[in-house]
């Protein structure tokens, strides 16, 4: 990436408008899913993201492979990786070599499920190049268990492994995998425990609660076991995720408690505030002292070596009607805007952080959609405070009344603070497909889009270069570094919890 930006510095006007279409394509693929928003169907969604990965990968070929190296989303990865992967012919060996390190990096991070995924769609594209039949070979080599994939990814990893040639066996193990996959009947039994549980599973209902549990629950179906039965008897062999979403139905009745088997604190930030938000306001209220703290907790954690060094902050978070979000992104927008409040929290000084719902509530752990959106408002309450940082998390549709919180901004930083001693950004969660970008609030004031609230204070440093004071040489820049970081291991950020 180091001699990638040098491509597309052809002049100021040139420069100006890369940057743009690089801000906005990073935008997108750390908001959009291709899934149903609040404000737009989930194929306008595709239709629209479908447009700026092609712009973006003919016209800005590496800085879209570089955008692999940022906090974009798992779908946008993927399709990233994919349109890399079939173009090949248009990069030269330079840009091959670049991508590959990044694409095998990604590939790293990404949940095995949509690997497996990709996998199958590059295989019904019949993309069988040399370089992709390598990365998915290396990839597939790295997995920690082969068995464990044979019997809980069976279709993807038989796909994969007839794609690349893939041949199984080894010490202690001489292609056991393979015949499990390929030719089940051929072994009375398995040497692998797990592989073993999968065969006896289909006549001994004792063998169940060995399997993973998307597996195991194929065939609990089968042996007609009783849903609770079943899922206490899974409980050792869930995932965190499979715990949390399956607790309702391990409760007596509507008497859902929080789990005592799994440690809240220990949770991502913006994942614990979807699951506090599942939860109904009187389990909340009851267990406000636990959920609090966990929330804390996990802020301080993706805070890190930020934390306390903000200053002065004020917040405004949207928890209109809109954060509702979609059936697909149920409340997402809402949850993100509530991570961040915790976040925020702990980034500012001891006793200097001021939080502005639009509903006008005080209560973080009991806020709901609600109510229309007077950014206006909330964005004058938050500025009489005098804050260094003024952080607003919302959707961008300003409506009570529309279009005030932009003239007030724009009033701000033209009359009132032109030299800023108020830094200001906008983190939007939700893409506008219309727009090929997140909804911006005003001229001047920097937006950036957010999927996950840990990734605040990254996201605030990308900002930074919307406003135009930075350069365009310092964005590349940074993508540069990025990059380098991303394909040595250093990169910063937990991995995601596998489903």
């Amino acid at each position: 990436m180091a001699t990638s930006t040098e491509t597309i510095r052809t002049g100021t006007g040139a420069d100006l408008v890369a940057a743009e279409d690089v801000l906005l394509f990073v935008n997108a693929a750390i908001t959009a899913t291709g899934q149903r928003e609040f404000r737009s169907t989930a194929y306008q969604q595709r239709l629209s993201l479908d447009f700026l990965h092609e712009y973006v990968r003919v016209n800005y070929r590496r800085v879209y492979a570089a955008a692999l190296a940022l906090d974009i989303n798992d779908h946008n990865a993927v399709r990233i990786v994919q349109g890399l992967l079939e173009s090949a012919a248009d990069a030269t060996a330079e840009e091959k070599r670049t991508e590959g390190r990044l694409i095998a990096a990604r590939l790293a991070k990404l949940p095995p499920q949509r690997v497996y995924r990709l996998f199958r769609v590059l295989r019904g594209a019949k993309v069988n190049n040399r370089r992709t039949r390598a990365i998915m070979r290396d990839w597939l080599a790295a997995r920690p268990d082969p068995a464990h994939d044979a019997v809980k990814y069976r279709a993807g990893l038989k796909t994969a492994a007839r794609h690349v040639h893939l041949r199984f066996g080894g010490p202690g193990e001489p292609g056991e995998t393979g015949d499990f996959l390929f030719r089940p009947g051929r072994r009375p039994r398995y040497r692998h425990q797990l592989l073993d549980a999968w065969r006896r599973a289909h006549y001994e209902q004792g063998a169940v609660d060995k399997l993973p549990f998307t597996v195991a629950e194929g065939f609990a179906a089968r042996h007609g076991m009783k849903r609770e039965v079943f899922l206490e008897r899974m409980v050792p062999r869930m995932t965190r995720l499979e715990r949390l979403r399956t607790q309702g139905q391990r409760s007596a009745g509507n008497d859902v408690r929080l789990p005592t088997d799994i440690d809240l604190t220990v949770m991502p930030l913006t994942r614990l505030a979807l699951y506090v938000l599942s939860l109904g306001f009187e389990v909340r209220g009851l267990h406000r002292k636990e959920l609090t703290h966990a929330l804390r907790t996990a802020a301080r954690r993706a805070a890190g070596p930020h934390a306390g060094s903000w200053g002065r902050v004020a917040a405004v978070l949207d928890d209109s009607y809109s954060s509702s979000g979609s059936g697909e992104k149920r409340r997402r927008p809402l949850a993100v805007a509530l991570a961040c409040h915790f976040l925020l929290e702990a980034l500012a000084a001891p006793g200097a952080y001021i939080p502005l719902w639009t509903s006008g509530g005080t209560d973080p752990l009991l806020v709901r959609p609600w109510g229309p959106t007077p950014l206006g408002t909330r964005v004058l309450d938050a500025l009489e405070h005098g804050p260094d940082r003024l952080v607003i998390v919302s959707d961008g549709w300003d409506n009570a009344p529309p279009g005030l919180a932009g003239e007030v901004l724009r009033v701000w930083r033209t009359r009132l603070d032109p030299d800023r001693r108020t830094a200001v950004v906008h983190m939007n969660p939700v893409y506008d497909a219309d727009g090929f970008d997140v909804r911006h609030l005003a001229q001047g004031v920097p937006t950036a889009g957010i999927r996950d609230a840990e990734d605040l204070p990254a996201l605030v440093e990308i900002a930074q270069f919307a406003e135009g004071r930075t350069g365009t040489a310092a964005l590349y820049a940074y993508l540069d570094r990025q990059v380098a970081r991303f394909v040595s291991g250093e990169k910063a950020g937990a991995h995601r919890e596998q489903a």
